[in-house]
């Protein structure tokens, strides 16, 4: 066996991190103050104490507490004497002790807080000999072992502002007082909104936790839908702006930036590389290139990216620019990351509930692109259903919001190609003010939401710059026309 090197030498005889002053006056602070056992209890848990003594004392306090009991020397004593473990913590003269050990209980939290970095860090240390030991094992797949490896991390970081189960008791009145305040305000958007105000009504915003797929057929506007409205809404609301992480497996970065330039903008990518744009339309560019900046979104182009590759890139925007949502476009391209299974349904339903399971972990909306099956077009009524989604029940099974997009005027166009080619040469002579005044009704219709009410959301859709608008009554008779 090869001799440890003297750096390895030092680590093994240092003791872990621990700070037995603040254990002590942790618990001596919940058994002076009752209400100094709450605030404790929302930090540390038994698992943090080092000691092992503190450990069981803690356990008991707990127990009392879940009894209904007041938690004192007196309590506290009595049941760990039930549990023959009174004399093994140093009998009812230590947890007297333990009292004369505390300051002052109104820095209760400050010392809980020290004793539950210190496990943190000796965490940290089990990881690393986890890590190791996996790297000795020499595993075949790589990618595997530095997804398993980077989930060790992110568990112990999550710990930081999460326990691994939550009491109903603080929960409910959180609950209760989240729900007051937003009767209060009258708000009836509780999660990240994407300024379609109709479906915002519907779904009251994206929320925390939940897959939202958005489904359709190829050049429907799917990705048009995911970047140009919600993910820059999202990124630059002006009451609930958050950080925004794009995956995009079909368009490089440097499209979706001109995507969100000219949806921003109002003006048609497709006039802009003719060289057709006047000198108003610069100045909108200019203007949406000083209000894009603003925003904070993060672009991965990484094609046949693997769900496992996408997991620990998500992580890592979560830990570095805490992003609020992701949005990815779009399902069938993500790859297991393994050899093509032969059975692709399956591999689709293992990346949906991978997907659905990041959204979870990173307790933000994931947003996710998906095809719809060549169903629908052999069909007369040619709206999707939720039979549509392409390859895979486990779509709507994992999802908690489904959203398939239709537009009438796309099939209208398919009839005849000859037409629509007479249509994009008459439209690249019309002044910008008709060409912006183009609009196409879509339809968003929501087949499944786990939440709350399923229906149909009417937009107008704007071919030049693709993106969606919300759409009065009086903009749709004339869009529809008479």
């Amino acid at each position: 066996m090869a001799e440890r090197s003297p750096a390895q030498q030092r680590m093994s005889d240092r003791l872990p991190p621990q700070d037995l002053e603040a254990e002590q006056a942790t618990l001596g602070a919940m058994l002076m103050e009752a209400g100094a056992v709450s605030r404790a209890m929302s930090i540390v848990d038994g698992e943090d104490f080092y000691r092992e003594a503190h450990r069981r004392i803690f356990s008991a306090m707990r127990a009392v507490e879940e009894a209904g009991d007041p938690v004192d020397v007196v309590t506290v004593g009595a049941e760990l004497r039930r549990r023959e473990q009174l004399a093994a913590v140093g009998g009812g003269e230590y947890l007297t002790r333990l009292i004369g050990e505390v300051p002052t209980t109104a820095h209760v939290i400050r010392y809980a807080t020290i004793v539950h970095e210190k496990a943190i860090l000796r965490r940290l240390i089990t990881a690393g000999g986890e890590i190791q030991a996996l790297a000795y094992d020499n595993p075949d797949d790589v990618s595997q072992a530095l997804d398993q490896s980077e989930q060790v991390v992110f568990d112990i970081a999550a710990q930081r502002s999460s326990r691994e189960y939550q009491e109903i008791g603080p929960l409910i009145h959180e609950t209760f007082r989240f729900l007051e305040e937003t009767s209060r305000r009258g708000d009836s958007v509780t999660g990240i909104p994407t300024g379609l105000r109709d479906f915002d009504q519907m779904t009251a915003g994206l929320q925390n936790g939940d897959l939202v797929i958005i489904a359709g057929r190829p050049s429907m506007g799917k990705t048009s839908l995911m970047v140009n409205n919600v993910a820059m809404n999202a990124a630059l609301n002006q009451k609930k702006a958050v950080a925004v992480g794009i995956f995009s497996l079909e368009m490089s970065a440097s499209q979706l930036s001109e995507m969100l330039l000219c949806g921003r903008a109002r003006i048609s990518s497709w006039r802009l590389r003719k060289g057709q744009a006047k000198a108003d339309d610069w100045k909108r560019v200019v203007h949406a290139v000083d209000f894009i900046d603003k925003a904070s979104i993060l672009i991965d182009d990484t094609p046949g990216i693997s769900i496992m590759e996408m997991r620990s890139k998500a992580r890592r925007m979560k830990l570095q620019y805490d992003i609020g949502l992701i949005c990815v476009d779009y399902l069938q391209l993500i790859t297991t990351g393994a050899q093509r299974s032969e059975n692709r349904h399956q591999e689709i339903g293992e990346v949906a509930r991978a997907m659905k399971s990041l959204a979870r972990e990173l307790n933000i909306p994931v947003v996710l692109g998906s095809q719809l099956s060549r169903n629908v077009e052999r069909r007369e009524d040619k709206r999707p259903i939720l039979s549509d989604l392409a390859e895979s029940g486990s779509i709507e099974a994992e999802a908690d919001l489904v959203c398939m997009l239709y537009r009438e005027s796309y099939y209208q166009r398919k009839k005849d190609a000859e037409e629509v080619q007479k249509a994009a040469e008459a439209k690249a002579s019309e002044s910008r003010e008709q060409y912006r005044d183009e609009i196409d009704i879509a339809e968003l219709i929501v087949a499944k939401h786990r939440n709350g009410p399923v229906g149909t959301v009417k937009l107008g859709f704007k071919q030049d710059s693709r993106i969606f608008e919300n759409i009065s009554a009086a903009r749709e008779a004339e869009a529809y026309g008479p």
